[in-house]
């Protein structure tokens, strides 16, 4: 089978497509024909070395963590899941034909593996930054760099549970921003500003790791009250840096059920071919996304 790996830290560049040995489902787990895997910021992050303690990894190393696909193998153990369903979910190695994964759920109805595919760990991790950041119902929450897969799960969750949100993002993705429910402003110079005038923020998230956390807690009133999932000097402002997933399937139910009802919908901004894994690295890092990018296989 074909899989992307890399075999050094480094830029887009290292990475490989190569033929592998098929991998098998052990107990618990199940395995997939891959037709498509999520392309995720923490992918980049540990390609070049970054979160190494929360993602340990030997060299050479596979890349990917989300995908979707209809099962062809299932492990000893696994219950309510048969050959030829179709799935999406978590697992390592997904930049690949075949992969295994450790947390699944049913695809919705109506969903294309193309759109399933750029939605596990998105919807996980804002869950779970929703909670630590402690986002209650009245109470604003600030989401800097809000256009992206995460932030567009967190401001569909946000509407659902009565948040009110306030976005940035750039001058391109007001429109966008605005038609997920949150008041939109674009970051650069005088953003402190222009979000003061719409108004009081309780708690804020930090998306982009674009240097914003000293502001973040100025407009807030408290580190404890700001998390970043991509600033890793976040701690020296006293700011919760989270980088460790919670439960992926409690998450993927989440997820069912919100598309299920058509509460959450995250667009995907482009489409690579598995051999194109490095181009796909490229516009991730590039930032300025509306939804997601994921990998066609």
């Amino acid at each position: 089978m074909k899989k992307v790996i890399f075999a050094e830290f480094g830029g887009p560049e290292v990475l490989r497509l190569v033929d592998a040995e098929e991998p098998h489902a052990g107990p618990g787990r199940i395995r997939i024909a891959v037709r498509a895997a999520g392309v995720n910021p923490v992918d980049w992050r540990i390609r070049e070395g970054q979160v190494l303690s929360a993602h340990p990894i030997a060299l050479p190393s596979g890349v990917g963590l989300d995908a979707s696909g209809v099962v062809d193998e299932v492990g000893e153990g696994v219950e309510g899941i048969a050959v030829g369903d179709r799935v999406f979910g978590e697992g390592p190695s997904t930049y690949a034909e075949s992969a295994v994964l450790t947390a699944w759920a049913r695809m919705p109805e109506g969903l294309s593996f193309e759109e399933a595919a750029g939605y596990p760990s998105v919807v996980e991790t804002a869950l779970r930054i929703l909670g630590e950041v402690g986002a209650r119902p009245g109470h604003t929450l600030l989401v800097s760099g809000a256009s992206g897969g995460v932030g567009s799960a967190v401001l569909q969750i946000a509407r659902e549970r009565g948040i009110p949100v306030i976005g940035t993002a750039g001058a391109a993705n007001q429109d966008y921003l605005r038609s997920l429910g949150a008041r939109a402003t674009t970051y650069g110079e005088g953003w402190v500003e222009r979000v003061r005038q719409l108004g009081p923020v309780d708690t804020a998230l930090d998306l982009a790791g674009s240097g914003v956390v000293r502001e973040l807690v100025e407009l807030t009133g408290d580190p404890h009250k700001v998390v970043s999932i991509a600033d890793l000097d976040a701690p020296r402002s006293g700011v919760r840096f989270s980088g460790v997933a919670g439960s992926v399937p409690a998450a993927l139910a989440e997820a069912v059920d919100l598309i299920s009802r058509g509460k959450l919908h995250i667009p995907v901004e482009k489409s690579y071919p598995l051999a194109e894994a490095a181009a796909a690295h490229a516009d991730s890092q590039a930032g300025h996304a509306r939804g997601r990018r994921v990998l066609l296989v």
